[in-house]
């Protein structure tokens, strides 16, 4: 997670399928069930906004999540009645995605508790144009470093691996010896935007299962899903590292077998990631048959969202509802945990970003109420991130019963016996170029990646098999007695708790993509 596009300087977490989730799951079960003739995705709707209704308020996104007995074509009518343009609708979810400028748009919904459970919008900002989870700016690799790495490069390397420490420390290259992943497998980025130019990119892209989510409905026109051109070089960096080809060209994925598919969810200009388009992220993998997404970004414009809170509590349930649908459809979530450096499993923690669309307002805030979406979710695997000693790194957050699996995510200031001696992670960029990036961001790619090996070598395995694979298989890390803080010194670990053989920085321990292939 660097500060570049969604969710800069923020230390994000990956809550676990643990009881802060009861509420939501417990309405996903009273969910009906739709027949195939549910609306298509991303069809929309051409119902003009009713002409009684104020108008007087700045024009807003919101999700309107239905109840266990409501009517799709019942609920149209009661957002158009309401003043709202219906932009897509998911029956198989009970979700519908609306526009309105009707200052108690929401509220008249909410009023209808014969069919809505909830109502929200999902910004607090008139709309305009997501953060993603990478810790300072993209340092680009130099025409020296690269030469010297390629001097380095051993028979069967790439000719960049040589600096790629974080493959040694999960053993991929190891794992590469035996299993580089199927091509059955495709890996979702929901994400920026990824340039699939890129020649260590373009043999694994997929284009038929790609798309552009942004506002909710998926475009998936050539090049849809490609970055802007003056947007953020993150989903292509998190592509490199789940998935660039053994070519005898740059860098080696985790999983250089498997195809990767673009989803990208992030607004031009703002790089923020609304939940409109989250949900249509996770809807458009669940129907392309994608099996494992990453998600290395945390949905705006809340770090957290409160279920105290009617707008927040309905993008909850918004995103809740389409990740259990995918899971249902056999997608595995791979989230990562954030880069605040907090304590995921606290009593309490001050969020002092939110909204980040318009002005921020602190508050203290209960993270089992509070929930940051969608890492904290029922069954999406939260990875912490760690460096080239094993620590964990300065900016990662964590927590005991949060965090699932711990990855390499960088850290400047565990430096690896590298050609470079850079401890951020070396990957993919833009225009065919390779950089360098840390954060939870680059963490979860890694996880990602070990999960597709995977899902290559046990192609029945469910999502939740997949995901108590990716645990046995880790190797077990207890609490260090000192990891670094942002300053680069050297202090005490004391924040780290151990219980039920796991530990708050680490969860079950740190993937292994050799155990993966076996």
């Amino acid at each position: 997670m660097d500060q570049l596009g969604s969710r800069a300087p923020k230390k994000r977490s990956r809550a676990l399928a643990v009881p802060v989730g009861l509420a939501l799951t417990a309405s996903l079960a009273f969910l009906p069930v739709v027949s195939a003739s549910a609306a298509p995705l991303g069809t929309t709707a051409d119902a003009a906004p009713a002409s009684k209704a104020d108008t007087s308020g700045p024009k807003l996104s919101y999700v309107a999540n239905l109840n266990a007995y409501a009517t799709m074509k019942a609920a149209k009518k009661a957002v158009e009645r309401a003043g709202g343009t219906v932009v897509t609708a998911y029956e198989q979810i009970g979700v519908v995605v609306a526009h309105s400028q009707n200052p108690d748009f929401a509220k008249q919904l909410r009023a209808q508790r014969g069919l809505f459970v909830s109502v929200g919008a999902t910004r607090t900002a008139p709309m305009t144009a997501a953060r993603t989870t990478d810790e300072g700016a993209t340092q680009q690799l130099s025409a020296a470093d690269a030469a010297k790495a390629a001097a380095a490069a051993q028979e069967g390397q790439e000719p960049l691996e040589p600096n790629q420490w974080d493959l040694r420390t999960i053993k991929a290259d190891k794992a590469h010896k035996i299993n580089d992943g199927s091509r059955n497998v495709t890996v979702g980025i929901i994400d920026t935007g990824v340039d699939d130019t890129h020649p260590d990119l373009a043999p694994n892209f997929s284009k038929g299962q790609s798309a552009n989510c942004v506002g909710g409905v998926a475009d998936t026109t050539e090049g849809a899903w490609r970055p802007y051109a003056d947007g953020s070089d993150h989903g292509t960096h998190v592509a490199g590292t789940i998935g660039a080809a053994r070519n005898d060209i740059g860098v080696s994925g985790v999983a250089p077998g498997v195809k990767i598919a673009a989803i990208k969810v992030s607004e031009p200009g703002t790089s923020l990631f609304y939940t409109e388009a989250v949900v249509c992220g996770f809807m458009f993998a669940a129907e392309k048959g994608i099996e494992v997404t990453n998600n290395s970004y945390y949905v705006d414009p809340y770090l957290f969202n409160c279920k105290t809170d009617d707008d927040q509590k309905a993008l909850v349930e918004a995103i809740g509802r389409a990740t259990k649908y995918a899971e249902r459809k056999g997608t595995l979530h791979i989230a990562s945990a954030g880069n605040s450096d907090q304590d995921l499993a606290a009593d309490s923690l001050v969020d002092d970003t939110s909204p980040n669309d318009t002005t921020p307002v602190p508050r203290t805030i209960d993270p089992k109420v509070c929930l940051d979406l969608p890492t904290q979710l029922p069954g999406v695997v939260t990875v912490s991130a760690t460096g080239d000693k094993g620590l964990r790194s300065y900016y990662s957050s964590y927590g005991l019963g949060v965090v699932d699996v711990a990855a390499p995510g960088g850290d400047k200031w565990q430096v690896p016996d590298t050609p470079d001696a850079n401890g951020r992670v070396l990957s993919t960029v833009p225009g065919g170029g390779y950089g360098y990036k840390q954060g939870t961001s680059m963490a979860a790619p890694h996880v990602a990646g070990v999960a597709a090996l995977l899902k290559s070598a046990h192609p029945s395995a469910t999502p939740s098999q997949l995901q108590a694979m990716l645990k046995a298989q880790s190797t077990k890390a207890a609490c260090p007695t000192q990891i670094y803080n942002a300053a680069g010194t050297l202090v005490d670990a004391t924040t780290c708790a151990s219980k039920w053989g796991q530990t708050g920085y680490y969860g079950y321990g740190v993937i292994d993509a050799l155990k993966a292939v076996k």
